[in-house]
């Protein structure tokens, strides 16, 4: 558990500038006397799909499919489902996103109590720590019974390894001679393989980190007791980098208080992200409560969320922008690998467009065909094979109004960005102007990146 008591060893940051420890003292305050998080559990938990089925929740252009062909074609009851199933799949991957997020707030609040001074700000990490506990909660309950009701019951399975890997990996760790343990921090052999490798990765980091007085206490806690280090598969965290490379980035997030602060800008994308979608079901509920007409749950759990994630996206703000400059000035090693975090958050989760997913920055690729080519022949449309193909080739690779929409919301997400990281000095050219993200606002790129995935997930599909 965290220590909130500032550390005797330290000192608070020396700086004339204070307002950052002002905004964080005054959005605990405010966070913490809220009952946002309450209400949207509440909601959560007394969720019936059948009071809620027949109303949009939140305006059309937020619905699978919009704009394209198939979307004109479709009956007002599918139509309704398309708007439902983006709610359940967009709060999916920020479900999975928030679970990382987390574990990262644990990670850096152990660098923060390290330096000292940090107590109201280590609080608020706690505190939207447990709310997202219950925001989770809340997104799977509801997205459960959505799908239920309108794709019936399916089976996903885990990838499971093999007692060849096993082997493999037990030889790999034989390759550590029991003298050399105790310099890479290894006290047991009996542990999973994963901890060897996090015990590579943190001795990595320590060695080219020079200043180790900061290292995470929760980070240690976990060293201490032989604990692998989760790492996403999903969401923001696991579609920007492979999960080792995550790990990386973990123990130097939690090695100094610049690198616990520049992880801080990396979280602020996924609040801009979330905004950039959520916003719509706000402007639905305020417009809806103020004419009186009924509020759908899922509708009611977005505004409240967004509420919750207003204090959050005021943290990281403040921490990204302002509170690093309270810190020693980072090293050459700590400004590289910040630029080339960022230089992949560009690529791997704003490089690209979307026709068939508004708000999507990414570029379709077979996995996610495959995706709708299952919603196509699910009870909401029951399409052939042959028919779903068809209409998929439609809705990924001819031009309509869904590219459209999409480039109208990743534009608008740029704007943001850039606003953001303009004012970080210590960042490249390429990220202070998300020139990446800029580049891949193109419906035409989209376009001829879809008509190649879509001839690779076809020679998918003839395999199976």
């Amino acid at each position: 558990m965290l220590n909130l008591a500032p550390s005797p060893k330290v000192t608070a940051p020396q700086s004339s500038e204070k307002n950052h420890l002002k905004i964080i003292e005054r959005t605990y305050q405010n966070n913490s006397q809220s009952d946002y998080t309450e209400k949207l559990a509440e909601l959560g938990r007394n969720f019936d799909y059948s009071s809620n089925s027949q109303h949009y929740w939140t305006k059309p252009e937020l619905s699978l499919l919009y704009g394209t062909p198939l979307y004109h074609e479709a009956t007002a009851a599918q139509k309704l489902a398309l708007n439902h199933l983006y709610w359940v799949g967009n709060y999916h991957y920020i479900a999975v996103s928030e679970a990382s997020t987390s574990f990262y707030n644990l990670v850096t609040a152990g660098v923060f109590e390290k330096w000292g001074g940090y107590t109201d700000l280590c609080l608020e990490l706690a505190l939207e720590t447990d709310q997202e506990s219950h925001h989770i909660r809340t997104f799977q309950k509801v997205g459960y019974k959505t799908k239920l009701a309108l794709v019936g019951k399916s089976t996903l399975g885990n990838p499971v390894t093999s007692p060849e890997q096993n082997s493999w990996q037990q030889k790999l760790k034989n390759l550590i001679p029991k003298q050399l343990e105790p310099l890479v921090g290894i006290r047991q052999r009996n542990l999973p393989f994963a901890a060897y490798q996090d015990y590579v990765l943190s001795l990595a980091t320590k060695v080219l980190t020079l200043d180790k007085r900061y290292y995470s206490n929760y980070l240690q806690e976990l060293e201490d007791q032989g604990k692998p280090l989760p790492s996403a598969s999903e969401g923001i965290a696991g579609q920007v980098a492979s999960r080792n490379w995550l790990k990386f980035y973990t123990y130097n997030w939690g090695m100094t208080p610049f690198m616990a602060c520049q992880y801080y800008s990396f979280r602020y994308t996924a609040n801009a992200f979330l905004k950039n979608q959520e916003y719509s079901y706000y402007n639905s509920y305020q417009e809806l409560n103020r004419t009186g007409e009924f509020i759908p749950a899922p509708t009611a759990i977005s505004y409240y969320h967004l509420l919750d994630e207003s204090f959050h996206t005021t943290i990281s703000q403040t921490i990204g922008k302002d509170m690093y400059k309270a810190f020693p000035k980072p090293s050459p090693y700590e400004k590289y690998l910040s630029g080339l975090m960022i230089a992949r958050m560009q690529k791997n989760m704003l490089g690209g467009l979307s026709g068939v997913l508004p708000g999507r920055c990414v570029a379709d690729d077979p996995l996610f065909m495959l995706f709708f080519y299952k919603l196509l022949k699910s009870p909401v449309f029951n399409l052939s094979e042959a028919e779903a193909l068809w209409w998929l080739e439609e809705c990924f690779c001819r031009e309509h109004e869904g590219f459209h929409v999409g480039l109208k919301y990743q534009q608008n997400l740029l704007k943001m960005l850039r606003r953001f990281f303009s004012s970080l000095e210590y960042q490249t050219p390429e990220n202070r102007e998300m020139r990446i993200m800029a580049e891949s606002g193109s419906i035409e790129k989209a376009l001829n990146h879809n008509i190649s995935a879509f001839k690779k997930f076809k020679q998918t599909l003839k395999k199976n």
